[in-house]
C-alpha cells in the first residue's frame, strides 16, 4: 500500500500499484496499474496527475488495439471484448466469453487449415500436369470440398445465433387505432409503459421499449394507430410510424378479432416492404371467451391472443424466435458481428462456385483461394488496415 501524490507531494489517495511486464500482460507490453479506493472526484484529481507526468489518454478500444497487434489476440477476439462489455443479457455474456476464449476463432481456423490442404493438393496436380498420380482422386479431394462446406454451413448457423444474441431483432407494431398495441407493448414489457385508454390517436408517437426472450433482445416499437385523420400531431405520428416500420426485421400487425381482417388491415399489410415478415395477431379473445391459439397460413402466421389478459402472449413470444431464425443451441453459441456472418456467407458462395467448377481446375484453384482469403478476414489475417481503425473505434472505453 502507498500513498499517491500531487506535485506538492501531498496525498491524493492510498492505493496498490501493480507491475505486469510484458509479454504477459494482456496488450502484450510492460504495463502498470494503479488501484485507489475509488470514488469520481479522487480518480480525476490521480488521472490528472498521470497526464500531468506525461501520460495521455488510451483512444477507444486502444488496449485490445495493442493486444491485437501483439499477437495476444485474434481480431474476432479483440471484437468479443467489446461484446461482453456491451452484453445485454447473461446469454449474450457467455457468447461473448467463448469468442474471447477463441472458440470461435478455432471453429474457422479448422476450417482455414481444411482449404489449405485441399488447395496443395489442387496445386499439384495443376504444377504436375503430366504425371500418372491422380492427387485428386487419390485424396478424395471433392468429398473433402463437400465436408468442409457442410461445416462451414453449420458454423453460419450458429454465428447466426450469435449475432441474433448481439444485435437482437427489431419489431414494430402497426395496426388500426384501438386494437390493443399499447396494451400488447406493456403485456410483452412486464410494465406499464404505454399509455391505454378507450379514446382512438392516443399513441402519437412511436414508443420504443427493449426487451429479452430467452436472452435474445428485441426492440418493439409501438406506434400511432394507422387510419386517415385530419389530426396534424397525428398525421404527424403515422408518418413516423411508417419510417420505424422501414427500419424494422418483423412487423406484428394487431387486429381486433371481432372483426377480423378488414379492408384498412389489407392495405397496411400492402404497403409494409416487400419480402417483410408478418405475424398477424388477433386481439381480444377474452370478449368472444375465445381460447389462445396459432395458426400457420401460406404467406402469415396468426396469433389469437388477449393482451389484456396475458392469454397467448407466451405463444407469440416463441412465434417471434421462430421467425427470426433463433434455435438455442446451449452451449455451443458464440458471438458474432455482420461482418463475420458477410465473410462466412461470402467464403460459402466461392465454395459453391468451386464445386460448380470441379472440372475446370484453374477455376477450382481460384475459388479456393478466395475462400479461404474471406474467412482468413474472420480473424484479421486479411484485414486493411483502415477496417481495423474502423472496428476499435467502436469501443466505448479505452479497453
Amino acid at each position: 500500500m502507498r500513498y499517491f501524490v500531487d506535485e506538492k507531494g501531498d496525498p491524493l489517495d492510498q492505493g496498490v500499484a501493480l507491475y505486469f511486464p510484458g509479454p504477459q500482460s494482456f496488450t502484450g507490453e510492460d504495463v502498470l496499474e494503479l488501484q485507489g479506493h475509488g470514488g469520481t472526484a479522487v480518480l480525476q484529481l490521480l488521472l490528472a496527475r498521470c497526464l500531468a507526468l506525461g501520460a495521455r489518454l488510451a483512444e477507444p478500444g486502444e488496449f485490445t488495439r495493442r493486444a491485437f497487434l501483439n499477437e495476444k489476440l485474434d481480431l474476432a477476439q479483440a471484437e468479443s471484448v467489446a461484446d461482453l462489455i456491451d452484453a445485454a443479457s447473461a446469454e449474450a455474456a457467455r457468447s461473448a466469453m467463448r469468442s474471447l476464449n477463441g472458440d470461435f476463432s478455432a471453429e474457422v481456423k479448422r476450417l482455414v487449415d481444411q482449404l489449405v490442404d485441399l488447395r496443395m493438393l489442387v496445386e499439384a496436380t495443376l504444377d504436375f500436369p503430366d504425371e500418372e498420380i491422380d492427387f485428386l482422386g487419390a485424396a478424395r479431394a471433392f468429398e473433402r470440398l463437400d465436408v468442409i462446406r457442410r461445416q462451414l454451413a453449420r458454423i453460419k448457423g450458429v454465428a447466426r445465433q450469435g449475432s441474433l444474441l448481439r444485435e437482437g431483432v427489431h419489431v414494430v407494431l402497426v395496426g388500426q387505432p384501438n386494437v390493443g398495441k399499447s396494451s400488447l407493448l406493456n403485456r410483452l414489457a412486464g410494465e406499464e409503459v404505454a399509455i391505454v385508454t378507450e379514446v382512438a390517436g392516443t399513441t402519437r408517437d412511436a414508443i420504443r421499449q427493449h426487451i429479452q426472450i430467452e436472452g435474445v433482445p428485441l426492440h418493439v416499437i409501438d406506434t400511432a394507430g394507422l387510419r386517415e385523420t385530419e389530426d396534424r400531431v397525428e398525421q404527424i405520428g403515422i408518418s413516423r410510424t411508417w419510417s420505424a416500420v422501414e427500419k424494422a426485421d418483423l412487423a406484428v400487425l394487431l387486429v381486433d378479432v371481432r372483426q377480423g381482417i378488414t379492408d384498412a388491415d389489407e392495405k397496411i399489410l400492402r404497403r409494409l416492404p416487400q419480402g417483410m415478415r408478418v405475424v398477424r395477431v388477433f386481439n381480444k379473445i377474452d370478449t368472444l371467451a375465445l381460447d389462445p391459439r396459432t395458426d400457420e397460413q401460406a404467406h402469415f402466421t396468426d396469433v389469437y391472443l388477449s393482451a389484456k389478459s396475458g392469454e397467448g402472449v407466451e405463444s407469440l413470444k416463441d412465434v417471434l424466435l421462430r421467425i427470426v431464425g433463433w434455435q438455442p443451441a446451449g452451449e455451443g453459441i458464440y458471438m458474432a458481428r455482420e461482418r463475420h456472418l458477410r465473410a462466412l456467407g461470402e467464403a460459402e458462395q466461392h465454395l459453391g462456385w468451386a464445386a460448380e467448377n470441379r472440372e475446370r481446375l484453374e477455376f477450382f484453384a481460384e475459388e479456393l483461394g478466395l475462400a479461404q482469403k474471406a474467412l482468413g478476414a474472420i480473424a484479421g489475417e486479411f484485414t486493411a488496415d483502415d477496417l481495423l481503425g474502423e472496428i476499435f473505434s467502436r469501443f466505448c472505453i479505452g479497453k
